[in-house]
């Protein structure tokens, strides 16, 4: 079972080949076994899981119909909110907070009949790229565990590597979903911004957060979108379908793209580490042989994708995370002798390093008398990058490019230097910007066998010819099969 994909077991439990029982007591055997070593939950629910276990194979038996996920164990990152367990974000301040109301992604999941076994690990409130701000414990990479796992959704990207779950929802601000399913080895997708509800995701940056699939083949994210995409009334950022009808992922996910044209800026590619350049070039030559074109295009404000995201995100984060007061909800000081020290007491004690200093840099943006030189113009920008995408796709169906400058780094190694660790996104931040899709694959591997992921990136809510492309690549390789060996 180890060995199967998530569309694989579901298809085994659908034909009574394999229990979804049996599928889970053998997950949390794995959760029990490598979770002290890995560090990916928060929180896991063996008993509500199995109950579940035991209602679908029940339902599978009697012959009634049942979800396309059914009996399916996987997890879900603890920034989106769940009525079962705490919903901590990895924060300090919610660490004791649980929600009156399941996410809509946790609704659908829980509709498709999935087993969610439970929530994992994140940088506090999805601030950050190696998963070393969370609040609560530390993560580590399962192909090598002094690594990081990437972030902020490497609890996700880890649990799905080390084979504690058979698919996870991350959450993509700046690339927290494909950042660290590249450094993990695993398949990351970043839907389309709109595509997929946020109602129940706890804000980060509104304007750029997304939900999207974690899994280990291409097939498995097609799978999990069917499930997971589609308007919501609740969410007035969700896109109507009937401007944006959603598809089946999975239905055309074996025709190859004909007359695939890619995409491709030398100049971006020629930034990253020599063994990332190599695997990426590898990659391309891999679709060459399937008889695609690779054009040259430009993204002229590309370079200024990092200073216009972390002026939009921190802004955005500085007024969601207002809400945290110490008054409503979450934890309040016990040291205060007015309501101002309420406030200021509460947010201090509780808010990690990282958190407080991407408010502050938000204040300061919003600030009167800099509201205009920093984020109007950081919208400016981020318009013209939207324009660049768009006349890039003028002339190719995608654009593929690394997906981290590196393969994953040590611990500790970056944590200490912000401005190092931001530019751990530099490749995927411009796609946010965007709204665009984009999706991450396992292309290689370097001399210290650590993964290398490829991003392809797509037009806006072409998601479906998005899978098609990469899944041309994973039929022709055998990168996305390979496991990782956990010790410690």
């Amino acid at each position: 079972m180890e060995e199967l994909s998530a569309r694989q077991l579901r298809d085994r439990i659908a034909a009574h080949e394999i229990s979804s029982v049996e599928a889970t007591e053998a997950v949390f055997e794995r959760i029990d076994r490598y979770e002290p070593v890995v560090g990916a939950y928060i929180n896991t629910f063996e008993e509500r899981a199995l109950a579940k276990a035991a209602e679908v194979d029940k339902r599978i038996a009697a012959g009634e119909q049942v979800g396309e996920l059914a009996g399916v164990p996987v997890a879900v990152k603890d920034n989106m909110c769940t009525t079962f367990g705490a919903t901590t974000c990895a924060s300090k301040i919610l660490e004791n907070f649980h929600s009156p109301y399941n996410a809509a992604v946790v609704e659908k999941l829980l509709g498709a009949d999935a087993v969610i076994v439970g929530k994992t690990n994140l940088d506090e409130f999805a601030m950050g790229s190696s998963t070393e701000n969370s609040g609560l414990k530390q993560t580590v990479n399962p192909w090598d565990t002094s690594r990081v796992p990437g972030g902020s959704s490497g609890g996700s990207t880890a649990a799905v590597a080390a084979g504690m779950c058979y698919a996870a929802l991350g959450s993509d601000t700046g690339g927290s979903i494909r950042q660290p399913a590249s450094l993990c080895g695993v398949v990351g997708l970043k839907p389309t911004y709109g595509r997929v509800s946020r109602y129940g995701l706890v804000a980060y940056g509104s304007s750029l957060d997304q939900i999207g699939p974690v899994t280990r083949t291409v097939a498995d994210a097609a799978l999990l979108m069917n499930v997971i995409a589609g308007h919501d009334e609740r969410d007035s950022t969700s896109v109507d379908e009937r401007e944006a009808p959603v598809c089946d992922y999975l239905e055309k996910l074996d025709e190859p793209v004909s007359g695939l044209k890619i995409g491709v800026v030398p100049a971006l590619n020629a930034g990253a580490d020599e063994q990332v350049q190599k695997a990426v070039a590898d990659a391309l030559e891999v679709y060459k042989g399937l008889g695609a074109e690779v054009v040259e295009i430009e993204i002229p404000h590309f370079d200024y994708a990092i200073a216009a995201y972390y002026m939009v995100a921190t802004a955005e984060a500085s007024s969601n995370l207002a809400r945290y007061d110490g008054v409503h909800y979450g934890h309040r000081t016990k040291e205060a002798s007015d309501y101002v020290e309420v406030y200021s007491k509460s947010r201090a004690e509780a808010f990690g390093k990282e958190v407080k200093r991407r408010i502050m840099l938000g204040t300061y943006a919003l600030s009167s008398g800099y509201y205009d030189a920093y984020y109007l113009k950081a919208l400016k920008v981020r318009n013209l990058i939207r324009g660049d995408f768009t006349k890039a796709f003028e002339k190719c169906n995608c654009v593929m490019m690394p997906i981290s400058p590196t393969t994953a780094f040590k611990i500790g190694e970056k944590v200490d230097d912000p401005l190092t660790m931001y530019l751990s996104d530099i490749y995927t931040i411009a796609a946010n910007l965007a709204g665009v899709p984009g999706i991450s694959i396992p292309c290689g591997f370097d001399g210290d066998n650590l993964p290398i992921g490829l991003q392809i990136i797509a037009p806006v809510f072409d998601e479906q010819k998005l899978l098609r492309i990469a899944h041309m690549f994973e039929k022709e390789t055998d990168w996305h099969i390979k496991r990782p060996t956990i010790s410690g």
